[in-house]
């Protein structure tokens, strides 16, 4: 099952030519690729799959997507501050 998750975005670099971003995912922070996403910024949500940013979405999306996975069980620990402002 592949599964995209959705992200905050804390940080935009270039590297490499390359459109990086810091994205946080509650208490877990990873590099993910804008390739496909170049309107995205920072403070803005987007759907992460294997380290690329597919997609946006806004907050209250974001936080339903997350609320959805709490049911389901699927979420690590930390994932709860995500879409409350966090």
């Amino acid at each position: 099952m592949c599964l995209a998750v959705p992200g905050k975005i804390l940080e935009v670099r270039e590297d490499d030519a390359l459109r990086m971003a810091k994205v946080q995912f509650g208490e877990i922070v990873r590099d993910t690729c804008l390739a496909y996403v170049p309107e995205a910024g920072v403070g803005d949500y987007v759907i992460v799959h294997v380290g690329f940013a597919i997609s946006r979405l806004d907050a209250g999306e974001a936080a339903r997507t997350y609320e959805l996975l709490r049911e389901m069980g699927e979420t690590a620990d930390g994932i709860s501050d995500i879409g409350d402002g966090g």
